[in-house]
């Protein structure tokens, strides 16, 4: 077999098995809970941000996918028109100097990018707005490997959340740490860590913030459809890192009112502060 053969032979192969790879991908990414539809986890009307950020998303692929058809275009129509012909010999005709072709492909990446960072600046400064009041203020705290959630306007408290190294054991959904929201009332959620960095997640609202310890961090947000949705800690933070759940509840006005009625009846009033950090210098235990 000839070096061409050969050469011929393992090209055929490596595009083969990137082939297998890609469709892999494709069919396994089908597989994770999260994609309920389609290529994302959610839909427009879950919170007030999830349609914009969905159109930025949309926008953003469909114009990398027209840069890309037209740069590969480009490079297709280059490979054929100035591809070496038979009975050719010596180098082309270099071409040393063309200014208008210089100034065109400075000009339009520029203005691309220029009108990419527009739209999203825009988005990002109207998702990240703080209202003056929200109606509803909820302290989330994370910490290994679970979560604290403290309604401030309220005064109570979710029950502590219990941590994952305690056990060791899978999540239980109707165990995990879950916070109620009303339905069509603004939301800040203020964002704190007890511990190490960790990350607040909910796939179906389309925003994720970091927690950092001694920073808070806000996620501002209308919920607009009623419903339970998962929450996970997105940023890797120790060994049960994976079991760090919890769990958002979206209900009605009076099933909200109701909730923090029987937080009360419960006796958890007051909030679970910074006094329950791990380096927290007051070791006085407050609610």
């Amino acid at each position: 077999m000839s070096s061409q053969d050969r050469t011929g032979s393992r090209r055929t192969k490596i595009l083969g098995i990137t082939s297998l790879a890609v469709a892999g991908a494709f069919v396994l990414s089908g597989c994770t809970p999260e994609m309920k539809n389609g290529w994302l986890p959610t839909e427009r009307d879950t919170t007030n941000h999830t349609g914009r950020i969905i159109d930025l998303w949309v926008n953003s692929w469909i114009a990398a996918l027209i840069v890309g058809l037209i740069t590969w275009g480009l490079i297709i129509w280059c490979l054929i028109a100035y591809r070496r012909r038979k009975a050719t010999t010596g180098f082309p005709r270099q071409i040393s100097y063309n200014l208008p072709l210089e100034v065109f492909y400075l000009s339009i990446p520029l203005f691309m990018i220029m009108v990419f960072f527009y739209f999203t600046d825009q988005d990002e400064r109207a998702i990240d707005a703080r209202p003056a009041n929200p109606d509803v203020t909820i302290d989330v705290r994370g910490k290994q490997w679970s979560w604290d959630f403290n309604y401030v306007k309220e005064d109570v408290h979710e029950n502590p959340g219990i941590q994952a190294h305690e056990t060791g054991a899978p999540g239980v959904p109707d165990h995990l740490p879950v916070l109620w929201l009303p339905v069509n009332k603004s939301v800040e959620l203020q964002l704190n860590s007890r511990d190490v960095q960790h990350s607040f997640w909910v796939p179906a609202f389309l925003q994720k913030r970091d927690l950092y310890p001694g920073q808070t961090n806000y996620i501002d947000f209308t919920p607009t459809r009623e419903g339970t949705y998962d929450g996970k800690c997105a940023e890797l933070c120790g060994e049960y890192h994976s079991e760090m759940l919890f769990r958002v509840k979206v209900v009605s006005d009076q099933e909200y009112a109701n909730h923090i009625s029987q937080l009360r009846q419960q006796g958890n009033t007051g909030v679970l502060g910074n006094q329950y950090d791990r380096n927290s210098s007051n070791s006085t235990v407050q609610k």
